[in-house]
Formats: structure tokens, C-alpha cells, sequence
């Protein structure tokens, strides 16, 4: 009876034990999946972590915890771990349940630059979910990324270590209309929030201020606003943005209540001095659990872009729109903007530039890895263009976004974790900096290969500018940044008393970075003696010049040309076969003949002097020369009695060949060249640059775009230039034209009663100008949008413009060069 009470109670404390710990296996997955629910995912972790040491022997809940893991690193950018996680996962078959993996795990894969075998997961991806673009995008991004890194773009990027620390760094605004202090978020020490955010493990962000000195150094980061109830608070502050008066902050808020999902909200403050209001919400008719943030706004601050996760979106965050009536009314009722910017991973952080370029940042359209900055324009139906990914080296493997512009120019800030290994989040600045070329080179003696100092450097350019340096010491010559022009071509021009010239040339044609040209020249001293000329024959007894040694004489040519106040003797010499008499009549005429071609050739020929030595002047060999097979050696007179002692026919034949030859020697260097006649009969077209044709340009001076004149149809009218944009035409001056006769109804494309109803002419109506001039050249049946909010009279982008040929723009000079079309 005992024993059986024994085992009774036995089997009730291991039935009690085994509940008890099935109810802890519970609690710790339940646990760690409230805290994902709730996007406390540093929590999750932990919880995860514990509860996977339990589930061991239960595969099902064992992979459903590891993918849940490894989610976990992915949303906290620990994407090593994450990695490991989603291997191990698809080895155990775990993406037939969750294909996502496929995609996370090639994703992983391309931010490590292991781009073939991350096309095999987007293969995978794609073929197992087609309606999900991001598979596609993916082997898309895979077959680029070698070209975005093969074609950088212009931009240079700089860290900005003065408003960085060793936490997160981001999103930059503009703080002022000076454009010199930035407003950011950080999670630095001395932010106003003293948890720790349950999702990213850091303190919670505030919003910072800098300000840049003359000097472009950053003040010392400080809190924005350290009021009680101010902008800052124990919540999460960030990714703000001015309005374009700077008067009224727009900012994010997220809630810290424990326990739960918090979303975030759009909150604004105004300005008065130094001092900022309370902060008031932004109704934007969203539930407060869902997460709204990032704005932007038009200059006119009646229309809103933020990105959110709310429901009608296309998957994780989409950036919507919002409007109003006017900047004191709410706005209405957020519109998707569609599955052309959104896709079903994130799109975030939008800048609205100028009210024509919409930039964000997205994880889902082809980039090189996490969140790439992308770019996308309306069209004339509001209809946003495909967007283009920014290129290297704005975006890298890593995450980048949250890109501003200065309102001049090609320039901002952008954020970046590229610098992950020391820091978190950071902010960098770019800008395309100016194309700027410097010459320089070292002037050498071709007998000692020694500097040759004091050499005069002459340079011209087919802008007809011309300038001299002069060589140092050391024979070094240069021309700086300020002398060097883009898009030109330079004739360099090389000479030194008791030289030779010597020319050459350099171009910046094609040029699109800056470079430091290098050009070293050699000079050849003239010499005393005479110069041996290549190898001249006339036939027996004749002095013609043959056609075939014409050629021979093209370096001499080359030399006078070069040399144009050298006065030269051209001399020849014969064997020794014949009288003194006849063989100076002959040498002679054989002078003269080489003079008479150097004249047809266009030398002058008060610098010719022909003088025939006959068989007077015997040769001295400055080296060794075979001949037939003989030995000639160096310091050999070729004198009768020398040819006369050797001892065979052909030996004596090889060295009366040796003794006729054709030399010239310097007689003067002072020779002052005449100038050259010009045919006036001629119709002589001249251009600025033979190369290009230019056409200066001014600054707007509230935008700083470039602005020049143009013809529209026989009217001259100034244009502005936006690359970027689409042309358009303001209404008035539309309406000035149409009033003038130089454009009617039939220019306009559609139905003319309703575009030109009312007496003005109907916004984003496409008018086609017949004739389109600028520079001299013209191109017909180009499309202008009409703009009623038009700033200009006239804008064009990059393709109006490169319509008339390939550009440059000088930004020094302040001139748009174009070059002509091959």
C-alpha cells in the first residue's frame, strides 16, 4: 500500500513539475511576442534569446522563434546576426513558410557586396512571390550597382565630424535663412529623454542645433529647446524640418508609454526670437497607434509630405500627401502616393526641393544596400517619374537618407550609418565641387637632361586668351587654377636662348574633374656645327628633288615653324668624282632646290641662305657607321687620301656615299617674321572659342540658378535653368507672346476654347515653340508647360538644353560652353 502512495504522489509532483515548466515556456514566448508587438525590440531579443533554450526540441517553435530573432536584428541594423539567423533558416526549409527570408537574407548579402549570390536569393524571392516588385528591383540592383560604382557621380562627400558624435546623428534641416545653423536629431549625452528606448537600446533623441563660423566650423551642438513643455521632451524628438519663412518648426513626435505600441505624430511650433511655442499636433485624421512622421512642406506650407505605416498603404512605410486651403487651415485628408514611389518595404524620410524634386529614402526600389536616396519629378499631370536611384557615392552598402539642398547650387547634407564599425548615424555633406585644372611641367636640355631655368612658356587657348610663366631653377613652369579653363584647348609654346622651340598641347576638352595637367618638354640647343639632314638623293649629275625624299625635309619644316627668327644655311656637299668647279656648280643647285621646296612649303626666304661646298668640306664622323658592311669609326675624316687608302671598291663607293650629304646650320636667331597676308575677299565667320560655342550667364538672385538670354519665335526672353525640371513658361510671359503674334492657338496642344478660356491661358497647358534659340543655334518643336506659379519667365532642364549639343558650365567665367556635335 505504501509503495503504491509512493508512486501516486510521484506521478502528481512530475505532472505538477512538467505544467510548471510548459508554463514558463509560455510565458517567455508570449513575453518576447508582446514585445515585438509592441516594437520593443531590444526587449524581444532578450526574451527570445531565453525562450529558444527551451523550444530546442521543438522544431516548428524553434525556426518561428529564430525567424522572429533575427527580425529583431534586421529592424535594430544588426544584420551580421540577422544574417546568421536567416541561413540557418532556410537550411531548415523554413522559407517555404516565410519567403521573406529569401529577400532579407539576399539583402544581406548585397550590403556585403556579395552580389551573384544575392541574385540567386532574388531569383529564389521572385519566383516564389512575382507580385512582390522588390525581387525584381533586387536582380535589377544586383546587374547595377558594378555600374554606379564603375560611374560615380559628381558629388564628393564629406563626414561632418563637428556635428557628429559616437551615438545616432541624423537628419539635418536647415535653421535659418542664412543657411548656417542645422537643426538634427541625436541621441547624444544631454538629450532631454533619460530612458532607453526599448527598440533601438539608446537614449531618447532629441533635437540639437549647430551653427557654422566664417571659418565653416560647427558650434558645439545644443538642445533646440529645453523648455518645459517645449519642443524636446521625455519622448523621442526628430526629423524636423522649417518652413520656408523659417518661422514654424515641423517635427516628430513618439510617445514612450510602456507597454504598448506608440506611434508617432507631426507636431509644430512657431518661432518668436529665440523662444519657441508649445508644441501643438498636426491632426492629420490618423490613428495614434500608427507611426507618422518625416515632414516636408512647399514653400507656400499648403501642402505636406510624411511617411507613415497607415492602413491603405502598399506595405511597410509609404510617404503620402496631404493639402490645404490655406497655411491656417488643417489639412485634409493624407493620399497614397502611389505604387510608382511606394513599394511594400519602407519609404521615408521625403524632402520636397524647390517644389519640383521630391527626394526620399526607400529599402525597396534597386539600390546598393538598407535605405538608397532616390529622386522623382511631376509631370504635367501630376504623375510622379520613375525614381532614380543617387548613385555613388551618395549612397553606399549601408543605410542613407534624410538628404537636404542648399537653395544654390549642387550641395546639402544627408545621413548615413556607412561609418557603423565607430558610430552609429551621422551626417555628411556633399557638394559637386568646381571643375578647376592646373598646367605645369619641367623644361629640360636633351644634351644634359638638366632644368633648363629662365625658359619663356608661352600658352594660348582656343579662347583666344594667351599667357607666360617663366621656368624657376629647378626648370619648373606652371599655370594655376585661375589661368587653366574648363572645355579649352592650349598651344604651349617652349623657348630659351640658343634653343630649339618646342611646342606641344593640353586640352580640358571632356574634362569633368578637376585634374592637374602635366606637360614636360625636352629642348634641343643649336648647335655650332652644322645638322646632318636624313638621307636626301638625287640622281647622277642632277640636282631635282626627288619626290620620294621630299618628306625627309618635314622635320626641318617642323623646326622653322617652330623657330620663326632662326635664319638658316642650307648646305650640300658631293664626293670628291669630278672637278672642284662642276661639283660646286652642282652642290649648289642641289642647295637650292632644298630651299626652293622649303619655299613652296611656306618658309620665308629671306631666313634661306643655299650655299654648295662641292667636295670641299669633307665629313668628320661624330660616331661609328657600317656601311655595306665596313666599319666607318667615330672621328673618321673622309678626305681623298682617307677614301683613296681603303681597299676595295665597295669600301671606297660606301664612304664617297658617306661624304654627300645635305646639312644645315643657324646663322642668325634674330630674324623679326613678317606678317602674313590675308585673303579680305574671304568670308571670315569668327567665334568666341573655335572649340565651343559660350554664352555668359548671370545668378538669380533668390535662387542663384542660371539665367540667359534665348529667342522664343524671333523674341528674345531670359531662361532660367533647373536641370532637373521639365521646361515651362510662366503664364505672363506665355500670355506676352500670344498677345505679340508669336505664338497662337494652334501651338497649343489640345482643345485651344478651354486652355485659352477666360482671357489668360489654363495652368499646365503644353504649348510647342516652333523656333528655339540660344547661342546662335536653334532648335525646333520644343514643349513648354505652362506654369501660373512660375517664378521665371522661362525655365528649361538638362534635356531642352542638351538639345543643342553636349555642355559645360563654367562656373568662374560664368559662361555655358557648348560643344559641337560630331
Amino acid at each position: 500500500m505504501k509503495i503504491f502512495q509512493t508512486a501516486i504522489y510521484s506521478v502528481i509532483i512530475l505532472l505538477v513539475f512538467s505544467t510548471q515548466v510548459a508554463g514558463q515556456k509560455k510565458s517567455y514566448i508570449k513575453s518576447a511576442d508582446d514585445a515585438f508587438e509592441d516594437e520593443r525590440y531590444t526587449i524581444a531579443i532578450e526574451r527570445y534569446q531565453k525562450a529558444y533554450t527551451k523550444v530546442k526540441k521543438n522544431p516548428v517553435e524553434r525556426d518561428r522563434i529564430s525567424f522572429q530573432l533575427a527580425e529583431c536584428y534586421r529592424i535594430t541594423g544588426e544584420m551580421r546576426r540577422a544574417n546568421l539567423q536567416y541561413r540557418r533558416l532556410i537550411r531548415n526549409g523554413y522559407d517555404s513558410k516565410e519567403p521573406i527570408i529569401l529577400l532579407h537574407h539576399a539583402n544581406a548579402l548585397k550590403a556585403e557586396e556579395n552580389l551573384e549570390e544575392a541574385r540567386q536569393y532574388y531569383e529564389l524571392y521572385d519566383k516564389k512571390m512575382p507580385k512582390d516588385p522588390r525581387g525584381a528591383y533586387g536582380i535589377q540592383a544586383c546587374d547595377m550597382i558594378p555600374q554606379w560604382k564603375e560611374f560615380e557621380s559628381k558629388y564628393e562627400v564629406i563626414e561632418e565630424k563637428g556635428l557628429n558624435s559616437r551615438e545616432a546623428d541624423f537628419a539635418p534641416a536647415f535653421a535659418n535663412e542664412n543657411y548656417n545653423a542645422l537643426i538634427f536629431t541625436s541621441t547624444r549625452d544631454g538629450s532631454k529623454g533619460k530612458k532607453i528606448d526599448e527598440w533601438t537600446n539608446q537614449s531618447f533623441s532629441s533635437l540639437f542645433i549647430s551653427r557654422q563660423d566664417r571659418k565653416d566650423q560647427w558650434s558645439t551642438p545644443a538642445l533646440l529647446d529645453d523648455q518645459e513643455d517645449g519642443i524636446n521632451s521625455e519622448a523621442n524628438e526628430g526629423t524636423a524640418t522649417m518652413t520656408g519663412d523659417f518661422g514654424t518648426l515641423y517635427f516628430t513626435r513618439c510617445p514612450t508609454e510602456e507597454n504598448m505600441k506608440n506611434g508617432c505624430q507631426i507636431y509644430t511650433s512657431r518661432r518668436t526670437g529665440r523662444l519657441w511655442s508649445v508644441p501643438e499636433l498636426v491632426p492629420l485624421g490618423l490613428d495614434s497607434s500608427e507611426a507618422v512622421g518625416h515632414p516636408t512642406l512647399s514653400q507656400d506650407m499648403m501642402t505636406i509630405y510624411f511617411s507613415s505605416n497607415r492602413p491603405g498603404g502598399f506595405g511597410g512605410k509609404d510617404i503620402w500627401v496631404a493639402f490645404r486651403e490655406s497655411p491656417g487651415k488643417p489639412f485634409g485628408r493624407p493620399y497614397n502616393l502611389g505604387p510608382v514611389i511606394n513599394t511594400p518595404g519602407d519609404e521615408m524620410y521625403p524632402h520636397l526641393r524647390a517644389d519640383t524634386i521630391l527626394y526620399f529614402a526607400s529599402d525597396g526600389h534597386p539600390g546598393l544596400g538598407g535605405l538608397d536616396i532616390f529622386y522623382t519629378v511631376p509631370d504635367t499631370s501630376n504623375n510622379w517619374s520613375a525614381p532614380v536611384n543617387m548613385g555613388v557615392p551618395i549612397n553606399s552598402p549601408a543605410d542613407d537618407f534624410a538628404i537636404i539642398f542648399y537653395p544654390e547650387g549642387e550641395k546639402g547634407f544627408f545621413s548615413s550609418n556607412r561609418n557603423a564599425r565607430r558610430s552609429k548615424e551621422d551626417i555628411f555633406s556633399f557638394i559637386i565641387p568646381p571643375v578647376e585644372f592646373t598646367l605645369a611641367g619641367t623644361i629640360r636640355d636633351d644634351r644634359t637632361l638638366q632644368p633648363v631655368p629662365g625658359a619663356r612658356v608661352d600658352i594660348i587657348g582656343s579662347d583666344g586668351i594667351s599667357m607666360t610663366a617663366r621656368t624657376s631653377d629647378r626648370g619648373i613652369y606652371m599655370f594655376g587654377k585661375s589661368q587653366i579653363m574648363p572645355q579649352t584647348t592650349y598651344e604651349i609654346n617652349v623657348s630659351r636662348d640658343n634653343y630649339f622651340n618646342a611646342s606641344g598641347r593640353v586640352t580640358t576638352v571632356g574634362l569633368e574633374k578637376s585634374r592637374d595637367l602635366t606637360r614636360d618638354f625636352v629642348l634641343e640647343p643649336i648647335p655650332e656645327e652644322p645638322i646632318m639632314l636624313p638621307e636626301i638623293l638625287y640622281e647622277l649629275a642632277k640636282w631635282d628633288l626627288l619626290p620620294q625624299y621630299q618628306d625627309s625635309l618635314q622635320e626641318l619644316i617642323t623646326t622653322l615653324d617652330e623657330n620663326p627668327t632662326l635664319v638658316i644655311e642650307l648646305a650640300s656637299h658631293t664626293d670628291n668624282r669630278d672637278t672642284y668647279e662642276r661639283n660646286d656648280i652642282l652642290s649648289q643647285r642641289r642647295a637650292q632646290s632644298v630651299v626652293d621646296y622649303l619655299i613652296e612649303r611656306g618658309i620665308d626666304a629671306d631666313r634661306l641662305v643655299a650655299k654648295g661646298y662641292g667636295e670641299r668640306v669633307p665629313r668628320k664622323l661624330e660616331k661609328d657607321i657600317v656601311r655595306d658592311g665596313y666599319l666607318f669609326p667615330a672621328g673618321t675624316w673622309l678626305t681623298e687620301e682617307y677614301i683613296d687608302a681603303l681597299p676595295t671598291t665597295v669600301h671606297r663607293e660606301a664612304a664617297h656615299w658617306l661624304n654627300r650629304r645635305t646639312e644645315f646650320r643657324v646663322l642668325s636667331k634674330d630674324f623679326i617674321p613678317k606678317p602674313k597676308n590675308v585673303d579680305i575677299t574671304r568670308t571670315v565667320q569668327i567665334q568666341l572659342n573655335p572649340d565651343d560655342n559660350v554664352l555668359n550667364y548671370t545668378l538669380a538672385p533668390r535662387t542663384g540658378l542660371i539665367t540667359a538670354p534665348c529667342v522664343v519665335n524671333g523674341y528674345t526672353i531670359q531662361f532660367t535653368l533647373d536641370p532637373k525640371l521639365r521646361a515651362q513658361i510662366s503664364v505672363e510671359e506665355a500670355m506676352k507672346l500670344l498677345s505679340s503674334g508669336a505664338i497662337g492657338k494652334e501651338d497649343f496642344v489640345g482643345n485651344p476654347e478651354e486652355i485659352l478660356a477666360g482671357g489668360t491661358i489654363a495652368n499646365r497647358a503644353v504649348l510647342i515653340i516652333k523656333d528655339f534659340t540660344i547661342a546662335n543655334k536653334t532648335i525646333n518643336n520644343v514643349e513648354f508647360m505652362v506654369n501660373t506659379n512660375l517664378g521665371y519667365p522661362l525655365l528649361i532642364g538638362d534635356a531642352v538644353l542638351s538639345a543643342f549639343g553636349n555642355y559645360s558650365i563654367d562656373t568662374q567665367q560664368k559662361r555655358i560652353i557648348f560643344r559641337n556635335k560630331q
